[in-house]
């Protein structure tokens, strides 16, 4: 008589048995996680505010996820703004996202993909994108180690003055403003962001550009 292969009749009810197979993070499932696709998985790094996503391989996201949950999700939170120190959302903005169009549009606009969501991705690597989502921003920089400022002496009075993006590098001239300031000012002026996530390479892009469809100063 010809016995069962209970090893692999084990073997199989082991990769069938549900919960979590990974006790390095006993509350989350990291084989739930491995079977998301990376655009889902990076999605949900944007939402633990979890630092460098769009860089991130597949099993690198799964990684922070999964640690980000364990901890209670406050990874990449110290950084925030007062504005979103618990991971408020910051909303669209009074276009709803959508690109502000005017006379002076540039060609790189009109060719740039619009983002009006933080659920939207970029259709390939290296794609030129464009914005005025507030929460799509906001993730954009924190991700990347950003903060919103000014350039300081182009103030005009109790305005600010010309609008950046600091990544904490070597430019003094900039002076770190709140979220709310920031986009205060951005909206008065009908700016657009444009920018990238990746480069053509895959690895993460810092590049952002202000545009006014009237062609005044960001």
């Amino acid at each position: 008589m010809v016995r069962p292969n209970r090893s692999a009749k084990g073997g199989q009810a082991m990769s069938e048995k549900p919960g979590n197979q990974t006790p390095n993070t006993p509350d989350v499932s990291e084989t739930e996680l491995r079977n998301m696709k990376v655009d889902e998985l990076r999605q949900e790094a944007r939402e633990e505010h979890i630092s460098g996503a769009s860089g991130l391989r597949k099993e690198e996201l799964v990684k922070e996820v999964a640690k980000a949950r364990q901890d209670g999700g406050d990874r990449g939170r110290d950084d925030a703004g007062s504005d979103g120190e618990d991971g408020e959302d910051l909303g669209a903005g009074p276009d709803g996202g959508k690109i502000r169009y005017g006379d002076d549009s540039s060609k790189s606009l009109k060719y740039s993909q619009e983002i009006t969501s933080t659920e939207e991705e970029p259709e390939r690597e290296g794609r030129s994108l464009a914005t005025t989502h507030h929460e799509v921003i906001r993730q954009w920089a924190e991700e990347r180690g950003g903060v919103p400022a000014t350039v300081d002496g182009t103030e005009h009075g109790d305005h600010l003055g010309v609008l950046r993006i600091d990544f904490r590098d070597k430019d003094t001239n900039l002076r770190e403003v709140s979220w709310e300031e920031w986009f205060k000012t951005f909206d008065e002026r009908r700016l657009n962001f444009i920018y990238q996530e990746q480069r053509t390479d895959g690895s993460q892009s810092n590049f952002f550009r202000l545009e006014n469809p009237d062609r005044e100063d960001a």
